[in-house]
């Protein structure tokens, strides 16, 4: 039992563990912007830095050709997660409502997904990893939540079922 509370205190006392924080001169050319055309439809999104150094996932999201969606993804050499338990994200933006997702496998078909609300000034959202479901092409999967001890991709995604433009805007990724 005395290891255990060891073991619980050098966990809960572990740093936050970046996995990305947007500067000026951060490269941001492994980050990609997959959009419904893939199905065939004419959404489109872009990813940028702006002046000030964050993050910039932009553009509009139309209905047409049985579209809808548009998201960036960034794939990494695998995190190991059984220190921490949330995702916090600090971002802005639009007030419309977005998807973070992540995959243990970048080759899995499926995303483990948690849905947040923007509400237009800066907010840092903690989402619980056991809280991640999975889906896959937006229909939820009868699978158990991420459980498991790692992961490798990230990504935002919106898809709110109507013709919108978008903007997001990221300074910093890390597990708590």
């Amino acid at each position: 039992m005395k290891n255990l509370i060891c073991m619980m205190t050098i966990f809960s006392s572990l740093p936050p563990l970046l996995l990305f924080d947007f500067t000026k001169k951060s490269n941001i050319q492994d980050w990609r912007v997959v959009d419904d055309v893939v199905m065939g439809g004419i959404s489109s999104g872009s990813f940028s830095l702006n002046p000030d150094g964050f993050a910039v996932f932009e553009g509009s999201i139309s209905l047409e050709n049985n579209g809808g969606f548009s998201s960036v993804r960034y794939r990494f050499p695998k995190v190991k997660t059984e220190a921490y338990s949330s995702i916090v994200l600090k971002i802005r933006a639009d007030g419309k409502n977005y998807q973070f997702r992540i995959k243990a496998n970048s080759a899995d078909s499926h995303s483990f997904i948690a849905p947040f609300s923007t509400s237009g000034e800066w907010q840092e959202i903690t989402i619980q990893l056991k809280d991640m479901y999975p889906a896959f092409r937006g229909r939820t999967l009868d699978q158990p939540n991420f459980s498991d001890s790692y992961f490798e991709e990230i990504a935002f995604l919106i898809g709110n079922k109507k013709n919108e433009k978008f903007k997001l805007i990221i300074d910093r990724i890390e597990l708590r």
